[in-house]
């Protein structure tokens, strides 16, 4: 097992073709496309019809499978809407479940193996969820036909119900017998205009059971009979490791079962959470520094600013910068600072394993299922049939349950292996990180820093933009850095800017990528937290140097992106942009493509008589393709937004001495609910194929109000958070 660590984080990486035969093949291929796999369709013991994403029992309960995680962003709600509206099922019959680990039936058909993220969920469920519900719907058809003696196209289907002739029966009543039908090798899905619920408002199917605190729902909740918790005292500097430790007032404790070392620190394994973290606070723990990263903040600022200085790896090169700069009438240089930042969900990092020696199950909230299950087999050195992944309801991730090395599998797996040997007998154990030792001590938005020097001539168009980029490429030293990094530079530090569609015919962008031993991963929305903010205050400087209005600038050079140009132009006009703001309001503008999926943001802020920035509204245009779940469009945009705010007010993670300095929300305070402004979203009606939501709302807020925040004080705020400035 140790062996095994060693290689996910330290060993060459496979190709992209290589990656994929380990994280999918073992369980059976992928489905890189295509139509729902649909071609088997039975009846369960008990009368239920079952197919991959549809399953219908006697009681007519029309249950939905969801490939992908529900960790509060709605995918749950989306693909039960669109499975009823092909269905033709009452909503209120409809519930769903977290399918299991399988990338041949579950793949997200967008990355080749089974996994939530990138605002992905409805954009590769569209066609897939709704084909299932349309074959459902046919052979439940065909068997009534079939029941009745009627031709099939007499048949009516509304509300759960099929009728022809003085005849009815639910969904469940014909369950048993469409089960034993040909699944239709083709379905005719419905167009538009006969949507009945794509496109309405749809109750959230997690509501009641959240609500009414079902017990279960959450991994945090998992409670199996006999089970044990587990937490681990890790270096507090990454890359140190245990060179002894003294256990022997820990095990004195009551309630300690055992006491372990795994490559990530020593392990307490206790009969409930508290007794495990007293017991872990009584280790004695001697750490070899030897490997550990030393750097402070104030160290690799000092690096990175050097890097600002030197070329970097391009990242696109277009006309010629250079001379067109030389020509321009204005010209704004200015560098900008993002500091790292935790994702610091409400519910903590947690699993539960049991592993027997011969069979392995893991209850958590599995963002990456596929990578999940591989490492748990992996890591136990099982057969991957031999292994289960039981995906629970995620209590927020913004990406940290998305991890390229399944750590937390892993860590668990290490726990059982050891447990076991140790104890002789198999228990379930829950290990357990606080907020302590995830805000502390692992992974965040890596920090960067941005130069930028661009110019505009006397007719106010762009002539030249210079754009460097330094900061930890978050998929270098990971298995999909064979398709991520391309000539040396990592995709997730620059998109935003070099995909910009802004008419920059004079374009050049490279990047630095340090080497930091403080791992980092991908936030809400990734590199577009940080490009956004740099292109969109950038675009107003730019904008105040021709003379120009912020918006109509923007219009001027978004003609080749209507979709963009359309959000820009909703926003301002239900914003009133044209019009005078309130007396002691002052508006910023920003507008960014993101996920596929076009937002634009009006935020409206007062400067309160202590100097700090209060935002009072941000309106909000939309544009995401088929709005299935408007409501649902609304909540990921107010919810992005608040996340994104948070992000720029006052979060920070800084280190000394290699060490993180903050540890819970005391001293890395998020959004507080007074600081939240009111939201008004709104959605641009279109026929083009939904795309992403959940991510879409975060990168324009900050620039938003960073441009407001400029007409209120004449202060442009390239640093963050804003308490480095006085402004929160």
């Amino acid at each position: 097992m140790i062996a095994y660590l060693s290689n996910v984080l330290d060993a060459p990486r496979p190709s992209r073709r290589g990656f994929l035969k380990l994280s999918a093949g073992a369980v059976g291929g992928l489905l890189i496309g295509g139509m729902a796999p649909r071609s088997v369709a039975a009846a369960d013991e008990d009368g239920s019809f079952a197919m991959p994403f549809v399953h219908i029992t006697p009681e007519n309960v029309v249950t939905v499978v969801s490939k992908h995680l529900d960790k509060g962003q709605g995918t749950a709600t989306g693909l039960a809407t669109l499975v009823a509206e092909e269905l033709d099922a009452d909503p209120a019959q409809i519930t769903v479940e977290f399918a299991p680990a399988d990338a041949e039936v579950y793949a997200n058909t967008m990355f080749g193996l089974q996994g939530t993220g990138g605002s992905t969920a409805m954009a590769n469920s569209f066609q897939q969820y709704r084909e299932a519900g349309a074959a459902a719907r046919a052979m439940l058809i065909a068997a009534a036909a079939e029941a009745w003696g009627v031709p099939p196209g007499e048949i009516t289907v509304a509300a759960g119900t099929l009728s022809a002739g003085g005849n009815s029966a639910t969904f469940g009543e014909m369950a048993k017998a469409a089960a034993g039908l040909a699944v239709p090798a083709e379905v005719t899905l419905k167009t538009p205009d006969q949507w009945v619920l794509i496109g309405k408002d749809m109750p959230r199917v997690d509501v009641p059971a959240k609500s009414a605190g079902a017990v279960g729902m959450y991994g945090m909740d998992v409670q199996p009979e006999g089970g044990l918790v587990a937490v681990t005292a890790r270096c507090p500097c990454y890359g140190g490791v245990v060179a002894s430790f003294d256990d022997a007032a820990a095990r004195q404790m009551r309630g300690v079962v055992d006491v372990l070392q795994i490559p990530q620190g020593v392990v307490v394994i206790a009969d409930n959470t508290w007794r495990a973290i007293q017991a872990r606070d009584a280790l004695e723990i001697e750490w070899d520094m030897a490997e550990a990263e030393a750097r402070g903040t104030d160290a690799l600022m000092e690096e990175y600013t050097a890097l600002l200085d030197q070329p970097g790896n391009t990242a696109i090169d277009r006309g010629d910068s250079e001379a067109n700069l030389a020509n321009a009438t204005a010209v704004v240089e200015a560098d900008y600072a993002f500091p790292y930042l935790a994702h610091a969900t409400m519910e903590p990092l947690n699993i539960t394993v049991l592993y027997d020696g011969e069979t392995a199950e893991f209850w958590t909230g599995s963002q990456i299922q596929t990578l999940d299950h591989n490492v748990g087999a992996a890591v136990l050195e099982l057969d991957p049939s031999k292994v289960q992944i039981h995906t629970k309801w995620g209590g927020g991730s913004f990406g940290r349950r998305a991890t390229a090395d399944s750590h937390l599998v892993a860590e668990a797996a290490m726990i059982g292996s050891a447990y076991l040997a140790s104890q002789g007998e198999a228990r379930p154990i829950k290990l357990v990180y606080t907020r302590e030792d995830d805000l502390h001590g692992r992974y965040y938005r890596p920090l960067h820093l941005h130069r930028v020097k661009a110019g505009v001539d006397a007719e106010g168009r762009i002539t030249g933009w210079q754009h460097r980029v330094v900061g930890q490429g978050i998929m270098i030293g990971t298995a999909f850095e064979s398709f991520t990094v391309k000539d040396g530079v990592d995709h997730s530090s620059v998109e935003g800017a070099s995909d910009t569609t802004y008419d920059l015919p004079h374009l050049v962008l490279d990047t630095h990528h340090p080497s930091v031993g403080t791992p980092v991963l991908w936030w809400r929305a990734v590199g577009h937290t940080h490009t956004a903010y740099v292109m969109e205050t950038m675009m107003d400087e730019l904008a105040e140097a021709a003379g120009q209005d912020p918006v109509a600038f923007r219009l001027a050079h978004l003609k080749n992106d209507p979709r963009l140009a359309g959000v820009l132009t909703l926003a301002a006009e239900k914003a009133g942009w044209d019009q005078p703001a309130a007396e002691g309001i002052h508006r910023g503008v920003a507008v960014h493509k993101s996920f596929n999926s076009y937002v634009a943001e009006v935020a409206e802020v007062r400067m309160r008589d202590d100097g700090t920035v209060k935002v009072e509204r941000v309106v909000c245009g939309v544009d995401c393709g088929v709005a299935i779940n408007p409501d649902n469009i609304k909540a990921q945009i107010e919810g992005g937004l608040g996340y994104g705010l948070s992000g720029i007010l006052r979060e920070e993670i800084t280190l000394t001495g290699g060490e993180v300095d903050q540890f819970n929300y005391p001293d890395y305070t998020p959004l507080r609910i007074t600081d939240m402004p009111e939201v008004e979203v709104h959605i641009v009606a279109s026929a083009e194929a939904p795309t992403g939501i959940g991510e879409p709302g975060t990168p324009p807020i900050g620039p938003a109000v960073a441009n407001a925040v400029a007409k209120a004080t004449g202060q442009r705020i390239r640093s963050l958070p804003f308490t480095k400035h006085g402004l929160a």
